[in-house]
């Protein structure tokens, strides 16, 4: 159900629903191969890709938000400085619990609104403790080590603007994709740890906008991503809810 198509005289269904979805997305340069609304397909795609059974109502995307400096640089991105994001997504969401909902989904397709998802519901759950914030970024529904089952080889495929992100892109929007063959590629940079860690960089190695091995960007595999990163998504989210029904909440 999308909150947009609910008219005045029927407020009382946005009461009844189990939950909200905001999706989150960026207007953002992602390579000469990929669209720049390439989070807003995702973000657009993957709140369609929520079971309607489920219960929820989902809201508009944001489509501007904050990009990091080594994307702001690029033509085409339209950056949103961070506390004015910031600020912009407390009110949306402060006005959807005022709608009666106490439940919020942040779904997320950009890596930039990730901080700032989890600020936003950090605040806003200490203004209404009654509140519970999901943040669900798509590209993590799948584990990263699952890249040769989904049919890539020598690279797992992540990356802002790989073979990864845009084959889901592929497979919401097939003709909006253009990997050709004299497009250039980036081979992935070895971890520098094992353990998790965050490396934030102006100027990253093995990067132009983007990186990957884009060559094996593929309508195919993204058939395979989408399905897979939906279905765990619609488990999780079960997961929440019946938490939430098991406790009386």
């Amino acid at each position: 159900m999308k909150a947009h198509d609910i008219h005045g005289r029927d407020l009382n269904t946005l009461q009844e629903a189990k939950f909200a979805v905001i999706p989150l997305g960026s207007f953002e340069y992602h390579g000469p191969h990929s669209p720049l609304g390439t989070d807003i397909i995702l973000a657009n795609g993957f709140a369609d890709a929520i079971d309607p059974h489920l219960g929820g109502v989902i809201f508009p995307t944001i489509p501007y938000t904050a990009c990091p400096g080594k994307t702001s640089k690029y033509k085409g991105t339209i950056p949103i400085r961070p506390h004015i994001m910031t600020e912009y997504l407390i009110d949306i969401t402060m006005g959807i619990i005022q709608q009666g909902m106490k439940k919020i989904i942040l779904l997320n397709a950009h890596d930039g609104n990730m901080g700032i998802s989890r600020t936003v519901a950090e605040y806003v759950t200490g203004k209404h403790p009654d509140a519970s914030f999901l943040l669900i970024n798509w590209w993590q529904m799948i584990e990263i080590d699952d890249h040769e089952e989904l049919g890539f080889k020598g690279t797992k495929g992540r990356g802002h603007g790989g073979p990864y992100e845009m084959s889901a892109v592929k497979a919401f929007r097939p003709d909006l994709v253009h990997v050709e063959e004299g497009d250039q590629e980036f081979k992935e940079i070895p971890p520098l740890s094992p353990l998790p860690y965050v490396l934030v960089e102006g100027t990253p190695k093995a990067w132009d906008g983007y990186t990957g091995l884009i060559q094996q960007t593929s309508y195919d595999i993204g058939k395979k991503i989408v399905k897979k990163a939906a279905r765990n998504m619609n488990e999780l989210i079960k997961n929440w809810l019946t938490y939430y029904e098991r406790e009386g909440i």
